[in-house]
Parts: C-alpha cells; structure tokens; sequence
C-alpha cells in the first residue's frame, strides 16, 4: 500500500520520555513530507500546545495539519486555515463547573496561549501546563467565567480515583457529550461525536486521500478510535494494553524511535 498520510499522537508516541522529538524521527518525517506524504499531529493537546512540534518538523513548510482537542479544531500548518471546530454548548459550561465540584476534581480549559483552572497548584494541572508550554490563569468560578467558546474540558486526577468517578460522569453527559480518559490521570471532556477517528474522517473528506491510505500511530486511550479507524493502526510498545490490543502491529517504544520505525518501514522510499 503506497500510504499518503500519517496522523501521529504526540505524548508517549511522537516525543520521548523528555517531551522531545529525536533527531532520528524528525530527519524520516521531514523526508517523507518532502516525498509528498503528509504528516498529522493528532492530539488532545490545544493548537498552542502543538505549533512548535509542528514548526520543528517543518509542516508549515510542506503542509501538514494539526488535529488538536482530540479532534475538536483542525488546522492546516501552512495557511493557519481551521478546517473543522466543533465546540461544547455553552449551556453545558455551568454543569461540568458543577460536577468538578461534586466530585472534588479540579477541571480545566483553555483561552489563547493560557490554560484556565480554579486550582493552579494541583498537579496535573500543572502537568498539563508543562506538557503544553503555557502558563496557568486562575478562575474563582469556573461555571461563571468561563462564558466563552469552549471545545475542550479536562478533569484531573490520580487514576484510581478517576476510574470511580468516570461512571458517574458518564451517566450525567454521556448522551449529551464524550467523556473518556487519555491518560489515567486525565479524563477529557469534549463536544458529542468528536474524537481522533471522526477528526481523521473529516481531514481525509478535506484532502481526498482514501482511508486505506492512512497510518495512525498512538500509545493512549484516546488513540483507539483512530488507530482502529485507519488503514494501518500502529501502537508503541509503550502503549496502553487496550491500545495493542486493537492495533494492526506493533512498534517500538516512544525512547526507542517508533515513530521512525513505522515511517521507515511502510513509507519511506529509499
């Protein structure tokens, strides 16, 4: 199969253990875009959080396109045109306040380059900031400052804790919004029907390339849905256990080039 594309997860697949792209995997993706192929960031992170990757491999350059919010906003790099939003309804903002409240998890969004949160000093609050670069703004009330656009919420918490409280969150929006953890620590909340398969379906619909010539590649929750969806669905030996489980083969580790081992076996013509 002659692949056209490839949509990439960031944390625990295209960076290392250091947040970093190795030289290694920059150099086969910046070659097979000069090939014609086309490279996706296909993330949960916000647009800020991905522009510099984004910039390193050269996308701006040769085109490729950023799937952010796990499928929320599309963006192609070279033109900084959205090609697909979908936001939460607002109606729903005062609820989710709400339910972080309850269940005593602190929520977060995200405005411009700052993430907003009534708790700056949780953790993975702050481990969400890290991973993104951007800096951390306060809210006193949630549900009543936050009355902007939103196309993604995040609920933070230890893993354990996120499993009990998943169900019950399910049950309250499940049929109104998706609900799902990327990381046991990191449980996502965006608009009905948007994940990285749907965001994936809308792209290949944008630039005409078929299904069955995608590769996806991922290591978390989140991925399933593309790496199931795409013509080949590639997880890291890091990867969830859910996520090998799913995946047409499997590679190496996010610290031992996977990425690079992908592109070089299935798309890189020497």
């Amino acid at each position: 199969m002659d692949y056209k594309m490839i949509a990439l997860d960031l944390d625990g697949t295209l960076t290392n253990s250091e947040k970093k792209i190795s030289a290694r995997t920059r150099d086969v993706l910046i070659d097979i875009q000069k090939q014609g192929a086309k490279v996706v960031l296909a993330t949960g992170r916000p647009i800020n959080g991905a522009v510099e990757l984004s910039r390193e491999l050269e996308m701006d350059v040769y085109g490729g396109y950023i799937l952010a919010f796990n499928g929320g906003l599309i963006q192609d790099c070279r033109t900084g045109e959205v090609i697909f939003r979908k936001e939460i309804p607002a109606a729903y903002i005062p609820e989710l306040g709400a339910a972080s409240r309850k269940y005593q998890v602190p929520i977060v969004t995200y405005r411009g380059d700052e993430i907003l949160t009534e708790d700056t000093t949780d953790k993975y609050v702050r481990l969400e900031a890290g991973i993104n670069k951007m800096p951390i703004r306060e809210l006193q009330d949630f549900s009543a400052e936050v009355d902007f656009p939103v196309i993604k919420c995040l609920m933070v918490a230890d893993g354990w804790y996120l499993e009990e409280v998943l169900p019950g969150m399910k049950k309250s929006f499940g049929d109104r919004l998706n609900i799902f953890r990327s990381e046991p620590y990191f449980m996502e909340i965006t608009p009905l029907g948007v994940h990285k398969a749907a965001g994936l379906e809308a792209l290949l619909k944008y630039t005409g390339i078929r299904r069955e010539e995608l590769i996806a590649v991922g290591d978390g929750y989140n991925d399933i849905s593309m790496i199931q969806f795409a013509g080949l669905g590639a997880a890291m030996e890091n990867a969830q256990p859910d996520v090998k489980a799913v995946a047409d083969v499997m590679t190496e580790s996010n610290d031992n080039d996977g990425v690079a081992y992908i592109v070089e076996k299935y798309m890189k013509n020497t």
